[in-house]
C-alpha cells in the first residue's frame, strides 16, 4: 500500500463486524478536493484509484487535484496513470497474450534472468468462449457434436492454455462450454466492490478491470468500471504497468419515463446506440442517470453497457443502486459482499437513489423511454437503426444503394422444393452476450417459440437456426420453464455456450443453400441478437446482417425473409390454415416477468458457478507438458513462438526516421479492426490457406483465424485480408489486395513480403475513424509484422491508436480538412517521415510525399503518440519490450 496520503483520505469502514480500509472521497473533499462529491459516479471511481495509488511517482498530488479541477472545465488534457483491479480475457485475444507471456519467459531466460519474473501481477481470468462454431444445428445432438468438433479443432490451443493455467501465478482459466466471458463476468467474476488483504489490512475499493474484448463494458451495468483494451495493453496492465489516459470527458445520458408494453431492452439499446453515435462520444465516458433508471433491470443496463463500443464510448456506466444489490443476491453472491457493496457505495457517495442530485457532466443528452419503438439495425453497422415497421422498405432501398442489385432472381435449392432470393434469411441466431445475459429477452424468445409452435408454425427450411446462450444458467431456467422444448421444436436447439455467430463462428451454410446463394449472387440475410454486423463478419455467403432482439430473431426465422413487413404481414400459415401475425405470438411484459420471477433463481447461479474452473471431462482429460517455459512445437499450426523478441538486448536500439517508404494501402473512412484483423473463416486460395495446405492441413480443418491467433504466421497472412475491404489503390476491387513493387495486383501479404525482401518500409493512408471495432490486438500486431512503420489517417479509434504505438507503429493524423484524397494520392508515391529520432508526444511531424513523376510536397501531421509513457513504449520497440526490460532489470 502506498504511504502517500496527501488528502488524508485513508479511512475505515465497519460492515457486519468486519473493518475495512478504504480511501474516502468525502474525507478527501474536506481536505482540499472541494466539490468532488458532485463528480459523475464513474469519475469518482477514477478519483478513488488515484487516491489509493498516490506514490509521488506514477500518481502525484497534482494528478489528483486535476480531477477536482475538472469540475470547473469539464474536460482535461491532464494525463493520469490508472490501475485496474483485474484483467479479463477471452481465448481469441487471450491466447496470443499468453503466447506473448510464454515468449517473454523464453526471452528472459536468454537474457540470463529468472523466467519466473514473468507472471501476471494482477488477477487475470481467461474465459474460453470464442472457439465453438455452429456446425451442427437444429437437432438434439447439436451441442454434443459441436463440442466434439471444438476440442478436435482446438486441442493444441487448449493444451497450451492448460499449461498456462498451471505455469503462471495469478492466472485462472474458465474452461470451454461454461459461457461467454462477459456473462460469466456479470454473473460470477465481478463483485462491484473488490477487497484485498495488504499489510495486515483488508482494503475495499471499486471493482475495476480492463478486458481483451471490447464488450468488457457490459459489466458497467453493475457499476464496475471496465472497458476493452487490446491484448497488448492488457498484457502490460497484468504485468503491473499503469494504463496511461487523459482525464476523460463524461457525457451524461438522462433517462426518463418508462418503456412501453412489448418493447425490449434490445430496442432500447439500438436507440441509445444511434443517439450516441450521432452525438459523438468516441474516447469519452458515458454515464446514465435520471428517473428512468428506476424502471430498468440491471440486465437491461448491462445490455446498454455492452454496446459501448458500438456507440463509440470508452464505457457506458451505471451507478450502484438498489437493483445492483438485488442482482448480486439473485446471482448467488456472498451476503457479506452484498452488504459491503451497499455500505461502501453509500459511504463513497456512489449509491444512486431516486432523490439523488444529478452529477456534473461535460455534456448531456436525454431519452424518454416511452418513445422507444421496436427496432433492428443494419445491414452493415450496429448504429444504423431501422424502425421495425420500416424494415421491409429500408431493405428494398438498400438492395440497389448498398449492394448494387436491381434484379430479383429466384434460385432453386438443389434437392429441395423451394427457391431463395434476395433478402431471404438464411441465418437466425440467438447469440452473443449482448442479449443472452438478459432473462427478459431470452424468455420472450421462448414464449414466441411456444406460441408459434402451438399455432403450427415452424422456421422456414432455408434458415439456419441456433441458440448459443451466454451461460449454462440460461439453459437451466429455459429448461425449468419448459421453454427450451418450444425453442427446440422450431429449430432453436442449443448449439454451444459461446459467441458463435456474432464473431463469425456461424459455421457453413448447408451446401445446397450456399450453392444457391453463390449461383445467384444473392444478397442473403442474417438476423442475430448480437452486437456486431460489419461486412464479411457473420458468414462469407451473407451480405446483409441485422441485429435484433432474441424474440425478433425467432420471428424472422418463422417469416424467412427481410422482404416481409412482419408488423403487418403474416409470419406464416398456421395448422388451422389461417395466417399467423407477429401480434399473435408476441408475449406480454407480464407473461415474461412471471416466468423470470419463478424460474430464474439464486440456486441456479450458485450451483453452476460452484466449481467453474474445473471444466468437463474433455477439459480434464487434456494432458500437458512443460514447466516454467513452454515446449514450443515447430509442427504446430496453432501456437508458435512469435518473433517480437528476437535479438533482444537490454538497451533498446535508437529509433530512426522513415525514409523511402512505399504505400501499402489507401483506405476510406470507417475501416474497422474487423477489416484489418484476421477474423472468421478463410479459403484455400488465400495466403493463410496456402500456408496451412503447405503443412498438410486440409481445408476442412482450417478452423478460423480467431482459433489460430496463437500462430503469427497465419495471422500476418490474414491481416487486411477481409473479403469486403476495399483498397483504393485498386478501384473496384474488393478484398485484401494491393499493388506490389512491380505495380501488379497481388494479396497484401505477398506485396508486404516483397517489399520486406527489398528492405523497403511501408505506410498506410486512411480516412476517419480508422480502427473502430474489436479483434484489436492482431490489427496492430499484423500491421507491424507486415512491415508498416506508420499509419496516416484523419482520425483514429482510441484503442487501435494505442495498440499501434504499443507495436512500434507511429500513428500520424492529418490536419483538419486534409486527407489523402485532397492531396491527390494514388499509392504510387514514396514517403519520408522526418523527426522520428527526436519525436515528442503529439508533436508536429513533417511528411514528405514524392510522386511518381518526381514532384514532391511536404505536409504537417500530428504525432498521435499521445503520452510520455507511450513514447517510452515506442522507443523500446513496443510495450512488451518495455515491460520485459523493466521486469528483468527489477
Amino acid at each position: 500500500m502506498t504511504s502517500v496520503n496527501s488528502f488524508n483520505a485513508k479511512s475505515t469502514l465497519t460492515v457486519g463486524g468486519k473493518t475495512y480500509t478504504y480511501y474516502s472521497i468525502a474525507e478527501a473533499e474536506k481536505n482540499g478536493l472541494e466539490g468532488v462529491s458532485k463528480l459523475p459516479h464513474s469519475m469518482k471511481v477514477v478519483l478513488e484509484n488515484l487516491l489509493r495509488f498516490e506514490d509521488n511517482r506514477t500518481v502525484t498530488k497534482a494528478d489528483i487535484l486535476a480531477v477536482a479541477e475538472w469540475l470547473k472545465t469539464r474536460t482535461s488534457e491532464h494525463e493520469i496513470s490508472y490501475r485496474p483491479a483485474r484483467v479479463l480475457m477471452q481465448d481469441f485475444t487471450g491466447v496470443p497474450a499468453v503466447v506473448d507471456l510464454a515468449a517473454m519467459r523464453d526471452a528472459t531466460a536468454k537474457l540470463g534472468a529468472n523466467p519466473q519474473k514473468i507472471n501476471p501481477l494482477v488477477p487475470v481470468d481467461l474465459v474460453i468462449d470464442h472457439s465453438v462454431m455452429v456446425d451442427s444445428f437444429g437437432n438434439a445432438l447439436a451441442f454434443q457434436q459441436n463440442v466434439e468438433l471444438e476440442y478436435e479443432r482446438n486441442g493444441e490451443r487448449y493444451e497450451f492454455l492448460r499449461w498456462g493455467q498451471s505455469a503462471f501465478d495469478n492466472f485462472r482459466v474458465v474452461p470451454p462450454g461454461t459461457g461467454i466471458c462477459h456473462q460469466v463476468n456479470l454473473e460470477y467474476l465481478a463483485q462491484t466492490v473488490w477487497t484485498k488483504d495488504e499489510n495486515g489490512e483488508t482494503v475495499a475499493y471499486p471493482d475495476t478491470l480492463v478486458g481483451t474484448d471490447s464488450h468488457t463494458t457490459m459489466v458497467n451495468g453493475m457499476a464496475v468500471l471496465g472497458w476493452g483494451v487490446g491484448g497488448i495493453e492488457a498484457e502490460a496492465a497484468m504485468l503491473g504497468q499503469p494504463i496511461t489516459m487523459l482525464i476523460p470527458e463524461v457525457v451524461g445520458f438522462k433517462l426518463t419515463g418508462k418503456i412501453n408494453e412489448g418493447i425490449t431492452a434490445t430496442d432500447l439499446v439500438l436507440t441509445v446506440t444511434e443517439m450516441l453515435r450521432k452525438k459523438g462520444v468516441v474516447g469519452k465516458f458515458v454515464e446514465f442517470y435520471g428517473p428512468g433508471l428506476d424502471y430498468l433491470s440491471l440486465e437491461d443496463q448491462a445490455t446498454i453497457g455492452n454496446m459501448a463500443p458500438e456507440y463509440g464510448a470508452t464505457c457506458g456506466y451505471f451507478p450502484v443502486d438498489a437493483d445492483t444489490l438485488k442482482y448480486l443476491a439473485t446471482t448467488g453472491r456472498d451476503p457479506e459482499r452484498v452488504a459491503l457493496v451497499e455500505a461502501y457505495s453509500k459511504a463513497q457517495g456512489m449509491f444512486r437513489e431516486t432523490s439523488s442530485p444529478d452529477p456534473v457532466f461535460t455534456d448531456t443528452l436525454e431519452l424518454d423511454l416511452s418513445t422507444v419503438v421496436p427496432s433492428i439495425s443494419g445491414p452493415k453497422r450496429p448504429q444504423d437503426r431501422i424502425v421495425l415497421a420500416q424494415a421491409k422498405s429500408k431493405f428494398a432501398e438498400a438492395l440497389p444503394k448498398e449492394f448494387g442489385k436491381t434484379d430479383d432472381p429466384k434460385i432453386a435449392v438443389e434437392g429441395e422444393d423451394y427457391e431463395i432470393g434476395h433478402g431471404d434469411v438464411v441465418i437466425a441466431a440467438i447469440t452473443s452476450c449482448t442479449n443472452t445475459s438478459n432473462p427478459s429477452v431470452l424468455v420472450a424468445a421462448g414464449l414466441v417459440a411456444r406460441k408459434a409452435r402451438a399455432l403450427g408454425l415452424n422456421s422456414k427450411p432455408w434458415v439456419k437456426t441456433s441458440l448459443a446462450p451466454g451461460s449454462q444458467v440460461v439453459t437451466d431456467y429455459l429448461t425449468a420453464a419448459g421453454l427450451q422444448d418450444d425453442l427446440d421444436a422450431i429449430g432453436f436447439n442449443l448449439v454451444g455456450y459461446g459467441c458463435t455467430t456474432c464473431i463469425g463462428n456461424s459455421g457453413p451454410l448447408p451446401a445446397p443453400i450456399s450453392k444457391a446463394v453463390q449461383a445467384g449472387d444473392l444478397v442473403a440475410a442474417s438476423v442475430l441478437s448480437g452486437n456486431r454486423n460489419f461486412e464479411g463478419r457473420v458468414n462469407p455467403d451473407v451480405k446483409a446482417n441485422f441485429l435484433a432482439s432474441p424474440p425478433l430473431v425467432v420471428a424472422y426465422a418463422l417469416a424467412g425473409s427481410m422482404k416481409i413487413d412482419i408488423t403487418t404481414e403474416p409470419l406464416g400459415i398456421g395448422s388451422n390454415g389461417q395466417p399467423v401475425y407477429l401480434k399473435d405470438v408476441w408475449p406480454t411484459n407480464h407473461e415474461i416477468a412471471e416466468i423470470v420471477r419463478e424460474y430464474v433463481t439464486a440456486e441456479m447461479f450458485r450451483k453452476r458457478y460452484s466449481d467453474v474452473f474445473k471444466g468437463d471431462e474433455n477439459w480434464q482429460a487434456i494432458q500437458i507438458e512443460g514447466g516454467e517455459t513452454y515446449g514450443w512445437s515447430s509442427s504446430s499450426t496453432y501456437v508458435q513462438n512469435p518473433p517480437y523478441f528476437e535479438d533482444l538486448t537490454m538497451e533498446p536500439k535508437p529509433v530512426t526516421d522513415i525514409n523511402g517508404a512505399r504505400v501499402l494501402a489507401l483506405f476510406l473512412d470507417s475501416i474497422t479492426t474487423d477489416h484489418i484483423s484476421p477474423a472468421g473463416s478463410f479459403k484455400p486460395n488465400t495466403p493463410a490457406g496456402q500456408y496451412l495446405i503447405e503443412r498438410q492441413v486440409a481445408p476442412k480443418d482450417f478452423n478460423s483465424y480467431g482459433a489460430r491467433r496463437g500462430n503469427h504466421e497465419v495471422m500476418m497472412r490474414g491481416t487486411f485480408a477481409n473479403i469486403r475491404i476495399k483498397n483504393q489503390m485498386l478501384p473496384g476491387v474488393e478484398g485484401g489486395f494491393t499493388k506490389g513493387p512491380d505495380g501488379s495486383q497481388m494479396p497484401i501479404y505477398d506485396a508486404a513480403m516483397a517489399y520486406q525482401g527489398q528492405g523497403t518500409p511501408l505506410v498506410i493512408f486512411a480516412g476517419k475513424e480508422y480502427g473502430t471495432g474489436s479483434s484489436r490486438d492482431w490489427a496492430a500486431k499484423g500491421t507491424n509484422l507486415l512491415g508498416v512503420k506508420a499509419v496516416i489517417a484523419q482520425s483514429f479509434e482510441r484503442i487501435h491508436r494505442s495498440n499501434l504505438v504499443g507495436m512500434g507503429v507511429i500513428p500520424l493524423q492529418f490536419k483538419e480538412g486534409e486527407s489523402w484524397q485532397t492531396l491527390g494520392l494514388d499509392g504510387s508515391e514514396t514517403i519520408d517521415i522526418v523527426g522520428v529520432e527526436t519525436i515528442t508526444p503529439r508533436a508536429i511531424v513533417p511528411v514528405k510525399i514524392t510522386r511518381a513523376d518526381g514532384s514532391s510536397i511536404t505536409i504537417e501531421t500530428r504525432c498521435r503518440i499521445d503520452t510520455a509513457n507511450e513514447l517510452d513504449y515506442f522507443k523500446n520497440g513496443g510495450i512488451l519490450h518495455y515491460v520485459l526490460r523493466s521486469l528483468v532489470a527489477a
